[in-house]
């Protein structure tokens, strides 16, 4: 059959045009991008998206590695190299591409929620904390710092290939949007080592541990399949609710501004405005974050990671205890690396805080080797769920990290107990670990923040008196005491601390 010129040449466009389309070209992972930062002493893996069949070859740093793209997908590793840059990265296949600024040094992960997430730009700074004029100052000499930031997530049930984040330069300008507490954290390890240091930021407000890890651990662990139960529940339920407050909602309003009006005329505080409630999978769901923020990153080379959660969870203490560990060994199994240094930080003070949370996350640091706590109940006052003050807090993870991956022999926690005696005299010693130099009471003052009961189980307020490596806790009210708690509250008051400076974690003795 015939065809006229004009469809001819239409249809070998076509062609050619598919021809064209069909050869994709080589093209990297989001985290291998100008000014990214790897992994220095360890093997670094490589990877994006090419032809199939397509040879890719990698030159980095007196490197020269090649593979052949299968499936779409490519990968090449690395050997370990010393900290050092900026180089170039050259990955050439059917097309090149050239990375300029790249650095070789520590990267370290951060993750949790809102108070991870809290920038530098939010910071507020107390006592003889750095101001963020200071600060933003400083930031202008640490170019060697680099942060990859990591787009908020959504619930999808399989792992995303690429997050599609970015690559940022610490400035005067740049530091506003980093993570405050990984801030203090990279530059107090930068510091130290003098070294480029790098974090990758992934963290979202409001959310639980369970949107972190894989929802399959859940679901093969009778313990935690009450999780996933809850959450369907509350999807299906989640209809009836949107219309139930939609046929409030006018209602609420009326009252709203009623209340506003009153509190104008009385200075007080406005109420909040009426929401609609949100989709239980507005931040994730079970599992995904995890598919949405974490699995996309593996394997990528890092040091280890720091962890600000809990506040959602806060409720669930004693579920918590078994849900965080699970977290810690479903990252470091994704990473194949069992000994991952996990830092992380126990909660502060503020209304809905339950103690058991924090003791669960005490137990998570003494029960799981290689983790590290930094305690954040002293870090600011108790009227916000988002604490100001991150510059102890990141400096205290810092400090973690001095010690047990960096080797200084340093102290990097405040008093820990770890078991207790009852005396003759109707009192209860306790024991710590992490004394450092002494243990004091804070600004000279007694002790305080002690309670303590007999075998009816009321608790009472104590003294409390440090008697060298130990404290002497006793009241008049008890004979023949059992137990003690310390900072046993939503909001701790407590004032343990070492001659380091460093703060005694709340704890109780009787422990279910």
């Amino acid at each position: 059959m015939k065809m006229n010129f004009w469809k001819k040449g239409c249809t070998l466009a076509a062609m050619m045009a598919i021809t064209v389309g069909a050869q994709a070209k080589v093209v990297m992972n989001s985290l291998f991008n100008h000014h990214c930062v790897l992994q220095r002493n360890a093997n670094v893996p490589v990877w994006g998206t090419a032809n199939d069949g397509e040879k890719i070859t990698v030159t980095f740093n007196g490197q020269t590695v090649s593979t052949v793209a299968q499936q779409g997908k490519w990968m090449v590793q690395l050997a370990p190299m010393k900290a050092g840059g900026p180089y170039e990265m050259v990955v050439k296949g059917d097309n090149t591409l050239t990375l300029t600024d790249v650095l070789v040094g520590e990267v370290w992960l951060c993750s949790g929620q809102s108070n991870m997430g809290f920038p530098l730009r939010s910071l507020r700074p107390i006592g003889n904390n750095a101001t963020l004029a200071s600060l933003l100052q400083e930031a202008q000499t640490l170019s060697q710092i680099r942060q990859f930031k990591v787009p908020l997530g959504k619930a999808i049930p399989q792992p995303l290939e690429d997050v599609k984040g970015k690559w940022t330069v610490c400035d005067s300008l740049t530091a506003k949007d980093f993570s405050a507490v990984a801030f203090f954290f990279i530059r107090d390890v930068y510091r130290h080592l003098k070294i480029p240091v790098a974090i990758i930021n992934s963290s979202y407000g409001g959310t639980q541990c369970e949107n972190w890890l894989d929802r399959a651990l859940l679901e093969t662990d009778a313990d935690m399949q009450k999780i996933i139960t809850n959450y369907e529940k509350a999807l299906r339920d989640f209809p009836t609710k949107l219309e139930e407050y939609a046929a409030k909602e006018p209602a609420l309003w009326v009252k709203f501004r009623e209340d506003s009006a009153n509190a104008v005329a009385q200075n007080k505080p406005l109420p909040r405005k009426p929401a609609a409630p949100t989709s239980p999978s507005e931040r994730g769901g079970v599992g995904g974050l995890y598919n949405s923020m974490i699995k996309p990153l593996v394997p990528y080379a890092i040091k280890g990671v720091i962890w600000y959660q809990g506040e959602a969870n806060s409720s669930r203490g004693k579920e918590y205890r078994k849900l965080f560990p699970l977290l810690i060994g479903n990252w470091r199994q994704q990473w194949n690396a069992p000994e991952l240094p996990f830092f992380f930080v126990q909660i502060p003070g503020w209304k809905n805080h339950f103690p058991e949370m924090k003791e669960a996350q005490l137990l998570t640091w003494k029960k799981t080797p290689n983790t590290g706590m930094a305690v954040a109940f002293d870090a600011d006052d108790t009227l916000d769920v988002h604490p100001g003050n991150k510059q102890p807090i990141g400096e205290r993870l810092a400090l973690i990290a001095k010690a047990l991956v960096y080797k200084e022999k340093i102290e990097y926690s405040g008093p820990v107990y770890e078991s207790f005696v009852a005396t003759k005299d109707d009192a209860i010693e306790l024991t710590f670990s992490h004394i450092g130099g002494g243990l004091v009471a804070k600004d000279g003052a007694e002790l305080k923040d002690f309670t303590i009961c007999g075998s009816d189980k009321v608790f009472v307020p104590a003294k409390a008196i440090i008697k060298g490596k130990k404290v002497l806790v006793l009241s008049e009210l008890v004979k023949k005491p059992v137990a003690v708690r310390y900072g046993w509250r939503l909001c701790p008051q407590g004032n343990l601390y070492n001659v380091e400076g460093l703060p005694a974690s709340p704890f109780r003795t009787d422990v279910d």
